[in-house]
Order: C-alpha cells, then sequence, then structure tokens
C-alpha cells in the first residue's frame, strides 16, 4: 500500500518548479505589469510616503496643544509657501547660475582636450547640446507663466495634483489608517504586529534623520560657498541637499563640480573650496550625520557602498536612493527575527 500511496512532497516540489518555470520564462511580461502598476499608483505612493514622513511634524504640533486639523492645515501652508517661495526667488537666480555652469563644464572640456591632445569633438557637441537644452529648459521655468508651464508639463502636473491630493488625505487620515493597520495586524498575529511596529520606527527614524539632514546640507554648503565667493554657491547647495539620499558617492560628486569650477576662477577659490570640501564632510560624517540619525540608523560605511553598489546595479537610480533604507528594513527584519532563525537552523542540523 506505500509503494502505491502519492508523494505528496514531491507533487509540490514539482508545482514550485512549473511555477518558478512559468514565472522566470515570462519574466519580462512581469516587469511590465510591475512597471505600469506603480506607474499608475506611483503619484498616491509618493503622497502616502511624504505623509508619513511628516506625521512626526504634525504630532509635535499635536502635543504643543494645537488642534490635529489646523495643525495640519499648518504643516500643509508652511510646506507650500517654502516651495512656492524657493521657486519664485531661487529659480531666476538657479538659471543665471546654471548657464555659467555649463560655460565652466565647456571650458574645462577645452582646456582638457588642448592639455592632453585628445580630440573631443563630438562629446564636447553632445555635452554642450545637453547642457544648452537644461538651461534652455530652467530659463522657460523661470520667465514662463504659469498657463505656459501647465500645458507643457501637463503629465506631470496632473500627477503632480494626485499625489498633493493624496498626500493631503493621507496625512489628515494617518492615525485612522495606522489603527486599522493595526487592527489587522493583531487579528492576524501579534508578532507579526511587533515586527511591523519596529519596521515603523526604524524607518520613521531614517526618514525624519533624512529630511533634518537635507535641511542641513542646503544651508550649511550653501553658506560655505557663498561665504568663500563662489559663484554656483546656490547650485552646489542644492546638489549637496539633493545627493544627501546617495550615501557618500553622492556628496563626493557635489565636492568634486565644486572644486573643478573653482580651480577656473582662481587659485584663492580654489584653495578655500578644497579645504570645505575636505573638513566639512568629516563634520558631516562623524558629528552631525550621527546626531540627526541617532544609533538606530548607524550603517557601516562598507556596508552602505555595498548597498548602493548593488542597488544602482539592479535597479539604477531607484535603486540606488533605495539601498539604504533596503538594507535597514533586512537588517531589522533578520534582528527580530534572529532567535527563531537559530531555533530552525537547529531543527534542521537535528532532522540531518
Amino acid at each position: 500500500m506505500s509503494k502505491n500511496k502519492l508523494n505528496y512532497k514531491l507533487i509540490n516540489i514539482t508545482a514550485l518548479m512549473l511555477l518558478l518555470y512559468i514565472g522566470l520564462s515570462n519574466i519580462n511580461l512581469w516587469i511590465g505589469i510591475i512597471t505600469k502598476i506603480l506607474s499608475l499608483l506611483g503619484p498616491f505612493i509618493v503622497g502616502f510616503v511624504f505623509a508619513y514622513a511628516f506625521t512626526p511634524v504634525v504630532k509635535f504640533l499635536e502635543n504643543k496643544g494645537i488642534r490635529k486639523w489646523l495643525a495640519v492645515t499648518i504643516v500643509i501652508l508652511s510646506l507650500v509657501l517654502i516651495v512656492g517661495g524657493l521657486l519664485a526667488v531661487a529659480l531666476p537666480m538657479f538659471y543665471e547660475q546654471a548657464s555659467l555652469f555649463a560655460k565652466f563644464i565647456l571650458e574645462i572640456l577645452e582646456n582638457f582636450g588642448d592639455k592632453f591632445h585628445l580630440n573631443l569633438g563630438n562629446f564636447e557637441i553632445k555635452i554642450a547640446d545637453y547642457l544648452n537644452e537644461a538651461v534652455k529648459d530652467i530659463g522657460t521655468m523661470a520667465s514662463s507663466t504659469t498657463l505656459d508651464v501647465l500645458s507643457k508639463s501637463f503629465n506631470f502636473i496632473g500627477k503632480f495634483i494626485v499625489g498633493f491630493v493624496g498626500f493631503i488625505y493621507f496625512l489628515a487620515d494617518m492615525d485612522k489608517i495606522r489603527e486599522s493597520f493595526k487592527e489587522i495586524l493583531l487579528s492576524i498575529n501579534k508578532k507579526i504586529y511587533n515586527y511591523m511596529k519596529c519596521l515603523d520606527q526604524e524607518i520613521g527614524n531614517y526618514l525624519k534623520g533624512l529630511g533634518i539632514f537635507m535641511i542641513i546640507q542646503l544651508f550649511e554648503y550653501s553658506i560655505l560657498f557663498f561665504i568663500v565667493g563662489h559663484p554656483n554657491w546656490l547650485i552646489l547647495g542644492i546638489l549637496a541637499c539633493l545627493t544627501t539620499v546617495i550615501p557618500y558617492f553622492g556628496g563626493l560628486a557635489t565636492n568634486v563640480l565644486a572644486i573643478i569650477t573653482a580651480s577656473l576662477i582662481s587659485t584663492k577659490l580654489f584653495i578655500a573650496t578644497i579645504i570645505i570640501c575636505l573638513i566639512f564632510p568629516q563634520l558631516d560624517g562623524y558629528l552631525i550625520s550621527p546626531k540627526v540619525y541617532g544609533k538606530t540608523n548607524n550603517v557601516n560605511p562598507l556596508i552602505t557602498i555595498m548597498a548602493v553598489s548593488i542597488g544602482g546595479t539592479l535597479m539604477g537610480m531607484i535603486g540606488i536612493i533605495a539601498a539604504l533604507p533596503c538594507y535597514l528594513l533586512l537588517r531589522t527584519t533578520y534582528q527580530f527575527f534572529k532567535k527563531d532563525l537559530k531555533k530552525s537552523m537547529k531543527l534542521v542540523k537535528k532532522s540531518i
């Protein structure tokens, strides 16, 4: 009778292998479907992430005795005023500095080609076309009316509006969303709820620290380069702020650009820029960053570089930006389930 029994283990393995084969043989189709879904849900995902990141600010205002609806309104209006003010004041200045920056890059290419006797004709033409097109787009944004911008960027503006409206609703209802999610998780398993709570704390600390650190980088480097008289101080400050999401490599790229452009202006500015690029990243890495992020988000530099490299190889720029948060998720998951994994390994060893 035992010979005639069905081997369910073998059947399950065969079914699993079949499913894997079907999935891998149609991987391009699945990637296309996932990309389409992410494209459709992108504005809502971005809106939720921003609402999640700014919820602690709303909580802070509530703890100060401000009603929730007023706290949400203050946060939204503050964001609109800050972003609108930066666009109104900084965009024309940014255009002026971008034009000068493009000229500097072309001068660098010409000097490099002359010094090493290299023919960079076609490459230089392509770079020049790209830079001129980028400067032209910035100029159009800086000088065009609102209707012109809307008509030329309808798709982006539409997604932005959807994401912004989603951000408002998510921010206003974040307490209800979290409570509903908590009830669902508790109904499934209390351990899963505790696990998600750890993830929430870890990612919350990371987003909070990232936001604060980006603001610090914007003001720190804009002021420093302005003091030493660098003509591209605003561009470099904005780049220092934005590239904060790319650990190590982002700041390095900004510093290299600052040094190269300074070398074309004067020896005094070149030396001052080198001093800034040597001293202040060390202060950021060893003093400011640990204070902002705290001990929970401290990551070994080698692991950070490996995570960024792997993320960039797998998913390009999105992978580079998401590398550190994904590593934090994996690290938190391992730490939370470490005891269970050790027990499972012991059982496997005993069975072998």
